[in-house]
């Protein structure tokens, strides 16, 4: 507001500034006779003069007043237009009043007539051009304000006039006396213009006024030094009276500069120094550029000159990457304090105080980092991935945590850190308190399931895994059973000195649930979770062998799974102690927040990406890969398309001819061999050579978070190439490429109940990534590949972290300074960039809209901020084509503007799966000019006028069917006419034998009957 009001007072102070006049000619000056042209040599005559001050001037007088039918011509010299479109003449006369001149006729006058003639040279003779009003431009007729008789003095009157627009080099006036009795005393001829000015710290040129007395001529401004524009175009409008008007536009001055003076306003003869822009004094900044003025540098920094936009801060202290310029920098925090440890056997409660020193900051984090130690190595190792760290073991904002699955009889030393917002500025690690402990004897964990081996009449052999933490000697197994009709009052028990055991004594055809638990010197564990087994209808003696050979069976495979599993536990014990030397940075790969479940960790919180790499990404040494086929360029791996099923024949490329290229590399489709395993074919995304640091960090982070995940319906990372040259990422290969496009390439040749069954795959997947705490934020057909088998894979990591600003891609629009997709993001993620899995499954109610379309882009043609717009006043996507009306109404669930009521996936799934068991239900279709029951208003596609197309193959890419433009062509389908008279059997004969196709282009050729019966002419 402070702005606009500055606007409208330097408006109004512009406008009533004085013009500058410019003269053209002056009569008043001359010296010596005028010697204009008079006709007839009897009317006009030069006369010299005085004025009021005694000046002599050169004036015309003419007096004919006592003869009739007078015609007096006076004409200038030639007088040059200098480019100016308007000029004004002022003249300076006195008339004599005719009733005080005694006995003239009638035909005397009081007025004169003003003229001009335009010419591009000083041509005109006595005779020529002819003294009459054309060729002669009449201005005006000219009446005194005041005559004067003989009894006074001449009384001088003075009139302005104007004429325009010129267009020669120069012109002629010429005065036309009728009979009058005057005296031309003097002539003025000038034009007006706008003077330099300067206002809003921009210089405007001194203008000429316009051809007419309205006009407005505008003038371009430039901003004085060391400011910019606010707006353009910058300029400032002259009007026809030479006085500025109508600012448009402004400038301030730049970051690091500040004004000069406060006011920004100046007319006329303006100091230049006083309206710039000067730089900040040492100490000083301004960070942005506008009306504001320096300031002091925020504490704890400082500036080495003058003209600075930000304030270094002084060593050890740093600013964030949220932090504002205007924000003081401020240092890391100091230890936590007090810290306190409470042990329960394998479980460990530690509490502690917030630092001393916050280091200036309100953003404190903590940090648990967990180790293993061995007294009688005298070392310590990061703790496996068991142990469970609640509510997590990095970024915690309250000063408690519970650790559980400690391992019994251990010594183990906990950090405690303490992190802001600058830790990942400083050179050193965070501060933190150390607290070590031991773990006191515990009882078993509980026994895995429980398998039926066989069953008799009034047998059944069970048998089971140890359990995966026994916490010392199994002395033996308790088993518990009952009869699942009579609950655990009447329960039996027994007890199995190894892992498998015999219950004899059951009823005939009886339901049981069984328990097992197993007991050490600590005491027993818990039971594992309840198992229902039956008893046999029938005793069959000649089972019996065959029920004794499954005991035995399993019971040996126990032992042998037993064995491999002390085996393998043996040899990863002694990596962990080869390994113990590693940076105390890898503890921060702790992956378990709750028993059995998986989380996500960001890769970029890693100073170093390598150990991230090292840590989640398995290294391929690059004999084991051959590139057979470079199939794109770019960084994401939904460029890739399947060229041939069988490519067997194709040379591999050797490794050192390879050269990639693209943005990141190429993506090519080749084979990895590993050692024990058989050969597959790959996806192999290259790094170009001359790479930077960050571009190989980016380009490796992809696959740093895609080897966290293991799903059937995430993309597969097979392993890195890291230590040879090019660096690869290399990932399962998907053959039928992205599902946008696979879509598209096989539009109507799916069952509804195989594009439900993609949907599902792509909902397990995202609950899979939900459940790991990891938000996709690019949910879309064209990052969701699949293979042969139709089976959807989630893909494209990369950009769920960096949203790629690609100028050429409309799919992203700009938003509080990054990309956005806009079509597939929820609307809190477009305002305020809160991206969560609440956001995904706005997303995937859009991909869902895709795969029933076909691959139909979602809202069409509409602009990006047109979709915004729509989404904001509650209008969604009508249902696709023949879209079962519980599959749109889940997309519209799915697009609830508030996150918190839309379903997560886990319920997605489920009902997913409940429309797979439930087929009839999908067979319940809504038109999509119908709510199907929706509270929101549905968007609708605008039915395309075939009248705006001049071909049959325009109207067929019109609907997306360009595949069938020969078809029609062909059949001597060329007009639209014949088109409209099209039928389902005409659509077989010509080649269109998809359903689906045949029913869109009836459609459509249905909608152009009706806009023909619309504009056929009426008859009368």
């Amino acid at each position: 507001m402070t702005m606009d009001y500055f606007l409208v007072l330097c408006s109004l102070l512009l406008a009533m500034a004085s013009a500058v006049e410019e003269t053209l000619m002056d009569t008043k000056w001359a010296t010596t006779e005028l010697a204009w042209t008079a006709h007839p040599e009897t009317g006009w005559e030069e006369v010299s003069g005085y004025d009021d001050a005694m000046n002599p001037i050169r004036t015309y007088q003419v007096c004919n007043v006592r003869e009739s039918n007078q015609n007096n011509w006076l004409r200038s010299d030639f007088i040059p237009r200098k480019d100016v479109l308007r000029v004004y003449v002022e003249m300076k006369f006195t008339v004599r009043d005719c009733n005080s001149i005694p006995n003239i006729p009638g035909s005397c006058k009081e007025t004169f007539n003003l003229f001009y003639y335009e010419s591009d040279s000083d041509s005109a003779t006595e005779t020529s051009p002819f003294w009459m009003e054309n060729p002669y431009v009449k201005v005006d007729t000219i009446a005194p304000d005041e005559s004067f008789s003989m009894l006074e003095s001449g009384r001088v009157n003075t009139k302005v006039r104007s004429f325009g627009p010129l267009s020669k080099v120069g012109f002629y006036l010429a005065f036309q006396d009728l009979g009058a009795c005057m005296s031309l005393i003097s002539v003025r001829v000038f034009y007006k213009k706008c003077s330099t000015t300067i206002a809003n710290f921009a210089v405007f040129p001194e203008t000429a006024t316009g051809a007419e007395a309205t006009s407005l001529v505008i003038a371009p401004g430039t901003c004085v030094s060391n400011a910019l524009e606010v707006s353009v175009p910058l300029k400032l409008y002259c009007n026809g009276d030479g006085e500025w008007m109508v600012p448009v536009g402004s400038c301030t001055c730049a970051n690091g500069f500040e004004p000069a003076m406060k006011d920004t306003q100046c007319q006329g003869e303006c100091d230049i120094k006083d309206t710039q822009c000067q730089a900040c004094s040492p100490g000083t900044f301004k960070s942005k550029q506008g009306e504001g003025f320096c300031t002091p540098c925020p504490p704890n920094s400082r500036t080495s000159s003058g003209a600075a936009s930000l304030c270094s801060c002084r060593n050890g202290y740093y600013r964030s990457d949220t932090d504002s310029p205007d924000n003081a920098c401020t240092t890391i925090p100091s230890a936590p304090r007090s810290v306190i440890s409470n042990v329960n056997e394998t479980s460990l409660v530690l509490e502690w105080s917030e630092p001393r020193d916050s280091g200036g900051r309100g953003d404190i984090f903590y940090n648990i980092i967990c180790k293993k130690c061995l007294p009688e190595r005298g070392m310590c190792s990061r703790c496996d991935d068991n142990v469970d760290i609640s509510p997590r073991h990095l970024g915690l904002t309250q000063r408690r945590v519970a650790v559980r699955n400690l391992q019994a009889h251990t010594q183990y030393s906990f950090e405690i850190q303490a992190v802001n917002g600058v830790s990942n500025k400083s050179p050193y690690t965070p501060q933190f308190s150390a607290v070590n402990i031991t773990t006191n004897q515990a009882a078993p964990s509980a026994v895995p399931t429980v398998h039926l081996m066989g069953a008799t009449a009034s047998t059944m052999s069970l048998s089971w895994l140890p359990p995966e933490k026994p916490n010392g000697i199994i002395l033996d197994y308790e088993i518990k059973y009952h009869e699942k009709d009579q609950g655990e009052a009447i329960a039996h028990t027994m007890t199995a000195q190894r892992s498998s055991a015999r219950i004899e004594g059951l009823k005939t055809g009886t339901p049981y649930v069984v328990q097992v638990r197993a007991r050490t010197v600590a005491g027993y564990g818990r039971y594992s979770s309840p198992a229902d087994f039956s008893t046999n209808l029938k005793s069959d003696p000649e089972k019996s062998l065959q029920e004794q050979l499954p005991l035995i069976v399993g019971s040996a495979t126990a032992s042998l799974v037993f064995i491999i599993a002390v085996v393998v536990i043996a040899i990863i014990c002694l990596r962990k102690q080869r390994n113990g030397s590693e940076s105390e940075y890898t503890e921060k790969l702790q992956q378990y927040i709750t028993p059995g479940m998986k989380v996500y960790i960001d890769p970029f919180t890693y100073e170093d990406p390598n150990e991230a790499i090292r840590e989640f990404a398995k290294e391929i040494d690059i004999s084991c890969v051959k590139i057979e086929e470079v199939i794109g360029a770019g960084n994401q791996q939904k460029l890739l398309s399947y060229r041939g099923k069988n490519a067997s024949h194709l040379q591999a490329i050797p490794l050192e001819d390879f050269t990639p290229s693209g943005e990141f590399g190429e993506v090519c489709r080749g084979r990895c061999k590993l050692p024990g395993r058989r050969e597959i074919i790959v996806a192999i995304k290259t790094l170009k050579v001359g790479y930077t640091d960050r571009q190989r960090r980016d380009f490796l982070s992809e696959a740093s978070i895609m080897g966290q995940f293991d799903h059937p319906n995430i993309i597969r990372l097979e392993g890195v190439v890291t230590k040879s040259r090019p660096v690869m990422i290399v990932t399962e290969f998907m053959e039928n490429g992205a599902l946008d496009s696979f879509l598209r390439l096989n539009d109507g040749q799916f069952t509804v109940i195989q594009l439900v069954g993609m949907l599902r795959g792509i909902a397990a997947g995202m609950k899979y990534l939900s459940d790991m705490n990891y938000v996709h934020r690019d949910l879309a057909a064209r990052n969701i590949l699949v293979n042969s088998n139709l089976v959807c894979k989630v893909s494209d990591f990369g950009l769920s972290r960096f949203l790629e600003d690609d100028a050429m891609d409309p799919t992203y629009t700009s938003s509080l300074g990054g990309k956005i997709p806009i079509r597939w993001t929820a609307p809190e993620a477009i305002a305020y960039r809160k991206f969560t899995s609440a956001s995904d499954v706005w997303s995937y109610g859009i991909v869902m809209w895709e795969v029933m379309s076909y691959g139909e882009r979602p809202y069409w043609d509409m602009s990006n901020q047109d979709v915004i717009n729509a989404v904001e006043q509650d209008y969604r996507l009508p249902p696709p084509m023949d879209c079962p009306t519980a599959l749109h109404q889940l997309m519209l669930d799915c697009w609830v503007k508030e996150r918190n009521l839309r379903p997560k996936f886990s319920q997605i799934v489920a009902t997913l799966d409940k429309l797979i068991r439930n087929a009839a239900s999908l067979k319940v279709v809504t038109s999509s000019t119908q709510s199907s029951g929706a509270s929101q208003p549905l968007l609708d596609r605008c039915v395309p006028d075939y009248t705006t197309f001049t071909t049959v193959g325009d109207w067929l890419d019109a609907i997306k069917m360009s595949r069938y433009r020969d078809n029609f062509l062909n059949a001597g389908f060329a007009s639209f006419d014949l088109v409209a008279q099209m039928t389902a059997e005409d659509l077989l004969r010509i080649g269109v034998t998809l359903a689906g196709h045949q029913k869109k282009i009836l459609g459509s050729i249905q909608d152009m009957r009706l806009q023909m019966n619309q504009t056929l002419p009426v008859q009368v």
